[in-house]
């Protein structure tokens, strides 16, 4: 069964209450902020938490998924480098890309990994049509791909195609950690010391990229509808009502 093939909805049992929806502002430290994720994602499974879905920013800086290779690691000492328990290989994060951390309890769901993926896929894949974007899944590469006819073909004929989201979870009983990324307004450049998800015949772009100077807040509002299209409802909370929630720093130059 291909993921295309999976029902799009991955909705919660009936009388399951919201999905708290937050958004922090700023750059959030990394170790912090997968540190916060371990605490809900536990507290959640104990039934002490609701679900959550956490919207932030990071500072550049490069991922190592369970499944990454060193040799895809070309530039190691231009950014910090976090080993990290989802899957997947290197990826990059940093300003202007738009990370979500979808903490959610999937036997109040699907327990249904793949399932699971598809339904993340299509939560992108509805925001991105929100926008005029078609964003594709490939069976062969997780994340969300964004086809170029005005590249160059591929070596095979075929045509380019960029990803402009990545995606990668871990499950921990059967509450979800790490989620996806999606490229708002990132400097691409910063994109160049990895290998992108082990894979080197395509490239990355964003919104911006694709000619669509957006604001972030714009792209959280979509991505909000498109959430609860597929996952069910939301209710935002602002980040001070979050326990233990680490704080962004403000927005500053980076290192290229």
């Amino acid at each position: 069964m291909e993921r295309n093939d999976f029902e799009p909805l991955f909705a919660a049992v009936p009388g399951s209450p919201p999905v708290e929806w937050v958004v922090s502002d700023g750059l959030v430290d990394y170790e912090s902020a997968i540190a916060f994720m371990e605490a809900r994602v536990a507290a959640i499974a104990e039934g002490r938490a609701a679900e959550m879905v956490w919207l932030l920013e990071h500072p550049p800086l490069y991922t190592a998924g369970t499944s990454a290779d060193s040799k895809d690691l070309i530039e190691p000492d231009r950014f910090p480098v976090h080993a990290t328990g989802r899957g997947g290989e290197y990826t990059y994060h940093g300003p202007g890309q738009r990370v979500g951390y979808v903490m959610l309890d999937l036997k109040r769901r699907k327990q249904d990994v793949r399932a699971f993926v598809a339904a993340l896929e299509a939560l992108v894949i509805g925001t991105l049509d929100q926008m005029n974007i078609k964003g594709e899944r490939r069976e062969d590469r997780v994340g969300v791909w964004v086809r170029r006819p005005e590249k160059p073909r591929l070596t095979d004929g075929s045509m380019a195609e960029d990803k402009i989201a990545a995606l990668g979870i871990r499950l921990r009983k059967w509450v979800s950690f790490h989620g996806f990324s999606l490229n708002v307004d990132p400097d691409l450049s910063h994109f160049g010391g990895i290998v992108p998800c082990g894979i080197t015949a395509y490239g990355v772009t964003s919104l911006v990229d694709l000619g669509l100077p957006v604001m972030m807040s714009d792209v959280d509002i979509l991505l909000k509808a498109a959430f609860e299209a597929v996952f069910g409802p939301v209710v935002s909370r602002p980040p001070a009502a979050i326990s233990g929630l680490p704080s962004g720093n403000a927005l500053s130059a980076v290192p290229a």
